[in-house]
């Protein structure tokens, strides 16, 4: 009986060679069979976790296989949650737009504060709601957004008076 060359899927460098073998043409079937149905790029990379999460159960000669079988059914899957969601939307009661009356009347304040965050630049809004809706840190939120300390602080206290000359109107 002939040995075989490749046996264990699950070693780096015979998954990474089925990888660079099988990827492109799983993509180019999956995108000319689904189209733009499904995200074929995830579909791809989803079918090999699969593999590598079953690959001591598979050999070297059946992964093309499963590649393909599992990433048709996982396509198939996602077309008909797909489906499901749009017959939810089209029977699903829609939501308004605008606020109950109740809630209007209920707190002012509250819709001048949501009306000012609104206005404030995208720059002002970040820094404000990173400080006090998640309370970070000056340094942590000048680290996330890539900019001084000191930037922070003039954004978060420029949007403080916005949104104090806006609720106190």
């Amino acid at each position: 009986m002939p040995k075989k060359l490749f046996n264990n899927v699950c070693e780096e460098q015979i998954f990474s060679l089925i990888y660079k073998r099988f990827s492109k043409e799983l993509y180019d079937t999956l995108y000319y069979r689904y189209g733009n149905q499904i995200n074929t790029k995830d579909k791809v990379q989803d079918a090999f976790v699969k593999l590598w999460e079953n690959c001591k159960n598979i050999e070297f000669e059946n992964a093309k296989g499963f590649l393909f079988v599992t990433a048709k059914n996982l396509g198939l899957n996602e077309i008909k949650h797909n489906k499901v969601v749009l017959n939810f939307a089209n029977t699903a009661p829609t939501q308004q737009e605008e606020e109950p009356e109740f809630i209007k009347e209920a707190d002012p304040k509250l819709l001048r504060y949501k009306e000012a965050l609104e206005k404030l630049t995208e720059s002002q809004r970040v820094a404000f709601m990173l400080s006090k809706i998640e309370g970070k840190k000056h340094s942590d939120i000048a680290e996330i957004l890539g900019i001084s300390q000191k930037t922070v602080e003039k954004r978060i206290y420029a949007a403080l008076k916005k949104i104090k000359e806006a609720i106190k109107k």
